[in-house]
């Protein structure tokens, strides 16, 4: 398994054990707001927001926080400052490509984060384009399961409409394209796989693989930038050793 899966099934692990939960209530909480204003408050109809609700629903989000999110969506509940949809492209230590999608009411104040948390850690704000041409939107499914089962579950995903997957202790990573996403989880759980989380993502075309050094440093930087209000996700194609990501997860313990 490439550092760069092993980097992102460590980071989901981490959201679900150790994240501050009302931080990353609100972050959810903006995805199913911008879901529901974008294609309605009904999840039967509105894609994007049936993955925005699943989504919560997998960080254990309760439901009245989700239902509170689609009625302020929909005009139902106290009226919000209205958010935009912001994407941010840069570059960090040794090269490797950022990608950030953000939700912000102030435009100024999210690129200005951005542009010094980049600056800071020696990397750079790109120009719109620089960086996202090498990431690919991709359906991802993340897997709790023994590993003498991945292989069999991977197969199933397959065989349902998956692309490719990838395994790293006892997680299975499996990749489909978007409108894939929902039958091969729904197909999952019916041979009872626990699924830790399933949503949209952008997933790198080629990863570069950085020395230790860069790597802490690149690693130290996707925490800052994630940790940024306006922040939703944040992507990288940076390749880690397992010895950078034990040092670093040492760090951070």
């Amino acid at each position: 398994m490439s550092g760069h899966s092993k980097w992102s099934t460590i980071k989901h692990g981490k959201a679900i054990t150790d994240a501050r939960r009302g931080k990353l209530f609100t972050k959810l909480a903006k995805e199913v707001i911008i879901a529901a204003r974008e294609g309605g408050g009904d999840p039967g109809v509105n894609f994007r927001l049936r993955m925005a609700v699943q989504k919560a629903k997998d960080q254990n989000m309760p439901g009245e926080n989700i239902e509170r999110a689609i009625k302020k969506a929909t005009g139902e509940g106290d009226d919000g400052a209205q958010m935009i949809e912001a994407l941010y492209e840069g570059y960090g230590p040794g090269g490797v490509a950022i990608l950030l999608e953000t939700l912000t009411d102030n435009r100024n104040r999210t690129v200005s984060d951005v542009r010094s948390t980049l600056t800071k850690a020696g990397g750079n704000l790109a120009e719109a384009g620089a960086v996202a041409w090498q990431f690919e939107q991709k359906g991802v499914i993340m897997v709790e399961t023994a590993e003498d089962q991945a292989e069999e579950l991977a197969l199933i995903a397959i065989d349902e409409g998956a692309d490719d997957f990838e395994t790293y202790d006892s997680t299975l990573e499996i990749f489909s394209t978007p409108g894939s996403l929902e039958s091969i989880r729904t197909t999952l759980e019916q041979n009872e796989a626990k699924i830790n989380s399933s949503e949209v993502s952008m997933v790198p075309s080629h990863t570069i693989e950085l020395d230790d050094r860069a790597a802490i440093q690149t690693l130290k930087l996707l925490d800052k930038l994630e940790d940024l209000d306006d922040v939703q996700k944040v992507y990288s194609n940076a390749d880690f050793s397992d010895e950078a990501l034990d040092q670093y997860g040492a760090e951070t313990a």
